[in-house]
Protein backbone atom coordinates (compact mmCIF):
# COMPACT_ATOMS: atom_id res chain seq x y z
CA UNK A 1 0.00 0.00 0.00
CA UNK A 2 1.67 3.44 -0.94
CA UNK A 3 1.94 6.54 1.51
CA UNK A 4 -0.33 8.80 1.77
CA UNK A 5 0.64 12.05 0.24
CA UNK A 6 2.59 14.92 2.22
CA UNK A 7 -0.40 16.93 2.59
CA UNK A 8 -3.24 14.40 2.90
CA UNK A 9 -5.03 14.27 6.27
CA UNK A 10 -3.82 11.14 7.61
CA UNK A 11 -5.92 11.92 11.22
CA UNK A 12 -9.27 9.53 11.84
CA UNK A 13 -12.75 11.09 10.46
CA UNK A 14 -14.61 12.57 13.04
CA UNK A 15 -17.13 10.40 14.74
CA UNK A 16 -21.03 11.35 14.38
CA UNK A 17 -21.76 13.68 17.22
CA UNK A 18 -23.74 12.13 19.86
CA UNK A 19 -25.80 13.91 22.69
CA UNK A 20 -24.75 12.96 26.53
CA UNK A 21 -27.85 10.73 26.67
CA UNK A 22 -26.49 8.88 23.52
CA UNK A 23 -29.05 10.30 21.12
CA UNK A 24 -28.69 12.25 17.76
CA UNK A 25 -28.04 16.01 18.46
CA UNK A 26 -29.46 17.91 15.57
CA UNK A 27 -26.90 19.26 13.30
CA UNK A 28 -28.79 21.49 10.90
CA UNK A 29 -31.92 23.95 11.72
CA UNK A 30 -33.85 21.84 9.39
CA UNK A 31 -33.33 18.38 11.69
CA UNK A 32 -33.34 20.96 15.20
CA UNK A 33 -37.19 22.28 13.97
CA UNK A 34 -38.53 18.71 12.96
CA UNK A 35 -37.29 17.42 16.51
CA UNK A 36 -39.38 20.68 18.23
CA UNK A 37 -42.19 20.13 16.31
CA UNK A 38 -42.60 16.75 18.81
CA UNK A 39 -43.19 18.91 22.21
CA UNK A 40 -44.32 21.98 20.18
CA UNK A 41 -45.98 22.07 17.32
CA UNK A 42 -45.96 24.97 16.55
CA UNK A 43 -42.26 25.66 15.87
CA UNK A 44 -41.13 27.49 12.77
CA UNK A 45 -38.51 27.26 10.43
CA UNK A 46 -37.48 30.27 7.91
CA UNK A 47 -34.38 31.14 6.47
CA UNK A 48 -32.23 28.94 8.58
CA UNK A 49 -33.59 29.77 11.72
CA UNK A 50 -35.90 28.18 14.47
CA UNK A 51 -38.87 29.93 16.11
CA UNK A 52 -41.22 28.19 18.69
CA UNK A 53 -44.03 29.65 19.07
CA UNK A 54 -45.50 29.25 22.62
CA UNK A 55 -48.62 30.79 24.71
CA UNK A 56 -47.72 32.98 28.29
CA UNK A 57 -49.19 30.34 30.17
CA UNK A 58 -46.40 27.93 28.68
CA UNK A 59 -43.88 30.24 28.55
CA UNK A 60 -41.96 29.38 31.73
CA UNK A 61 -42.68 24.83 31.30
CA UNK A 62 -41.28 25.71 27.75
CA UNK A 63 -38.12 27.50 28.41
CA UNK A 64 -37.11 24.79 31.07
CA UNK A 65 -37.55 22.48 28.82
CA UNK A 66 -35.22 23.13 26.20
CA UNK A 67 -32.27 24.47 28.51
CA UNK A 68 -32.79 20.82 30.57
CA UNK A 69 -33.16 18.51 27.46
CA UNK A 70 -29.25 17.49 27.36
CA UNK A 71 -29.79 16.98 23.55
CA UNK A 72 -30.58 20.32 22.87
CA UNK A 73 -28.65 21.78 26.15
CA UNK A 74 -30.50 25.99 25.52
CA UNK A 75 -28.89 27.00 28.22
CA UNK A 76 -27.45 30.75 27.70
CA UNK A 77 -30.05 33.02 26.85
CA UNK A 78 -28.81 35.58 24.56
CA UNK A 79 -31.60 38.07 24.17
CA UNK A 80 -34.76 39.06 25.39
CA UNK A 81 -36.72 41.50 23.12
CA UNK A 82 -40.57 42.84 21.45
CA UNK A 83 -41.73 44.01 18.54
CA UNK A 84 -44.76 46.13 18.49
CA UNK A 85 -47.71 45.47 15.49
CA UNK A 86 -50.51 47.68 16.31
CA UNK A 87 -53.72 47.01 14.69
CA UNK A 88 -53.19 43.08 15.10
CA UNK A 89 -53.56 40.59 17.89
CA UNK A 90 -51.42 39.57 19.43
CA UNK A 91 -50.22 43.29 19.75
CA UNK A 92 -47.02 42.49 21.25
CA UNK A 93 -44.46 39.79 20.28
CA UNK A 94 -41.64 38.82 23.06
CA UNK A 95 -38.76 36.86 21.65
CA UNK A 96 -36.13 34.89 23.48
CA UNK A 97 -33.09 34.09 22.35
CA UNK A 98 -31.49 30.79 23.46
CA UNK A 99 -28.43 29.22 22.42
CA UNK A 100 -26.67 25.75 22.89
CA UNK A 101 -22.75 26.43 22.97
CA UNK A 102 -22.81 22.53 23.63
CA UNK A 103 -24.46 21.92 20.58
CA UNK A 104 -23.99 25.26 18.64
CA UNK A 105 -27.81 25.41 17.94
CA UNK A 106 -29.88 28.27 18.25
CA UNK A 107 -33.23 28.70 18.69
CA UNK A 108 -35.69 31.45 19.04
CA UNK A 109 -38.89 31.04 21.44
CA UNK A 110 -41.93 33.71 21.23
CA UNK A 111 -45.48 34.87 22.89
CA UNK A 112 -47.62 37.09 21.50
CA UNK A 113 -49.47 39.59 23.93
CA UNK A 114 -52.38 41.55 23.64
CA UNK A 115 -52.27 45.21 23.54
CA UNK A 116 -54.65 46.06 26.22
CA UNK A 117 -52.71 43.11 28.53
CA UNK A 118 -48.97 43.07 27.85
CA UNK A 119 -48.02 40.92 30.76
CA UNK A 120 -46.01 37.65 30.74
CA UNK A 121 -44.13 36.08 33.53
CA UNK A 122 -40.62 36.54 34.20
CA UNK A 123 -37.98 34.73 33.14
CA UNK A 124 -35.30 35.79 35.52
CA UNK A 125 -35.95 32.89 37.80
CA UNK A 126 -34.78 30.27 34.75
CA UNK A 127 -31.92 32.61 33.06
CA UNK A 128 -30.69 35.11 35.79
CA UNK A 129 -29.40 36.81 32.86
CA UNK A 130 -33.07 37.76 32.03
CA UNK A 131 -32.57 40.62 34.22
CA UNK A 132 -31.40 43.36 32.46
CA UNK A 133 -33.09 42.28 29.21
CA UNK A 134 -36.56 42.23 30.65
CA UNK A 135 -36.15 45.37 32.17
CA UNK A 136 -34.69 46.90 29.07
CA UNK A 137 -38.19 45.82 27.20
CA UNK A 138 -40.43 46.95 29.89
CA UNK A 139 -38.69 50.49 29.80
CA UNK A 140 -39.00 50.75 26.01
CA UNK A 141 -41.67 48.41 25.23
CA UNK A 142 -44.25 49.04 28.88
CA UNK A 143 -44.03 44.68 28.48
CA UNK A 144 -44.68 43.68 32.22
CA UNK A 145 -42.88 40.77 33.72
CA UNK A 146 -44.58 39.71 36.54
CA UNK A 147 -42.53 38.08 39.19
CA UNK A 148 -39.11 39.96 37.89
CA UNK A 149 -37.30 41.06 41.30
CA UNK A 150 -36.81 45.24 40.59
CA UNK A 151 -38.83 45.82 37.40
CA UNK A 152 -37.99 49.51 36.65
CA UNK A 153 -36.68 51.75 34.20
CA UNK A 154 -33.10 50.56 33.09
CA UNK A 155 -31.70 53.04 30.71
CA UNK A 156 -34.84 55.98 30.96
CA UNK A 157 -35.41 58.40 33.34
CA UNK A 158 -38.32 57.47 36.38
CA UNK A 159 -40.40 60.42 35.64
CA UNK A 160 -40.00 59.36 31.39
CA UNK A 161 -43.98 58.75 30.37
CA UNK A 162 -44.66 56.24 27.72
CA UNK A 163 -42.54 53.60 25.94
CA UNK A 164 -40.68 55.19 22.63
CA UNK A 165 -40.58 51.97 21.27
CA UNK A 166 -44.09 51.72 20.96
CA UNK A 167 -45.27 52.60 17.48
CA UNK A 168 -48.02 54.60 19.11
CA UNK A 169 -45.54 56.80 20.76
CA UNK A 170 -44.61 60.17 18.68
CA UNK A 171 -41.81 60.24 16.31
CA UNK A 172 -40.25 63.77 17.27
CA UNK A 173 -40.99 67.24 16.63
CA UNK A 174 -43.15 67.45 19.64
CA UNK A 175 -43.05 68.71 23.28
CA UNK A 176 -41.19 66.35 25.96
CA UNK A 177 -42.84 64.97 28.17
CA UNK A 178 -39.91 65.04 30.73
CA UNK A 179 -39.76 67.16 33.67
CA UNK A 180 -36.12 69.00 33.56
CA UNK A 181 -34.78 68.02 29.88
CA UNK A 182 -34.16 71.25 27.69
CA UNK A 183 -34.68 69.39 24.39
CA UNK A 184 -34.18 72.68 21.54
CA UNK A 185 -36.61 73.18 19.05
CA UNK A 186 -35.98 70.77 16.20
CA UNK A 187 -34.84 73.88 13.97
CA UNK A 188 -32.34 74.91 16.10
CA UNK A 189 -30.70 71.11 16.69
CA UNK A 190 -27.41 70.94 14.78
CA UNK A 191 -27.62 68.01 11.87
Amino acid sequence: MPAPARDADVRDPPAPREGPGGGPVPVSPEELALRLRERFPDTLLARGEVTVVVDRGELLAALAALRDDPDLSLRFLSSVTATDHPGSEPRFWVAYELRSLEHRHRVRVKVGLPGEDPRVPSVVPLFPTADWHERETYDFFGIVFEGHPNLARILLPDGWEGHPLRKDEPLGGVDTRYEGAFIPPVDERIP
